[in-house]
């Protein structure tokens, strides 16, 4: 087979899309590729600099009309727990990373930068919405 399949967009939900914003953009880095809607209900899309086929997509929960009341609240449970959305990121200096994001206040650490038995340096945050964005060494 010729064709190459890769991952283009990831999505996670937001509740703030500011504050979403302020975590993605000022804290990781992340250059904002579009903002589209107003006020709570705003798709935003963002990745890393200079890797335009890269993004994620920062859109607000539940909103489809095919989804029910009961499973809104179930996606809102989760997402206050830190258990729904989730992303795995690779960084070249994990430690200068963490600090910068560290420093900039709008994530939750969940964990610091550990030596993992399975040969993986990384760390652990979650961001405003409460997924978490694990950050390793690339």
């Amino acid at each position: 087979m010729d064709t190459q399949i890769t991952i283009h967009t990831a999505p996670l939900p937001h509740v703030d899309p500011d504050a979403s914003l302020a975590f993605w953009r000022d804290a990781l880095g992340f250059e904002v590729r579009s903002d589209v809607g107003q006020g709570a209900m705003r798709w935003i899309t963002v990745g890393p600099a200079g890797k335009p086929d890269t993004v994620i997509l920062l859109a607000p929960p539940a909103v489809d009309p095919g989804v029910t009341d009961a499973e809104r609240s179930t996606i809102t449970d989760m997402m206050a727990k830190g258990t729904y959305g989730w992303v795995m990121l690779a960084s070249t200096d994990v430690d200068a990373d963490f600090a910068r994001i560290q420093a900039h206040g709008s994530a939750e650490v969940i964990q610091e930068p550990t030596d993992q038995p399975y040969g993986v340096r990384d760390c652990a945050f979650r961001d405003p919405a409460g997924n978490t964005v694990r950050l390793r060494q690339a």
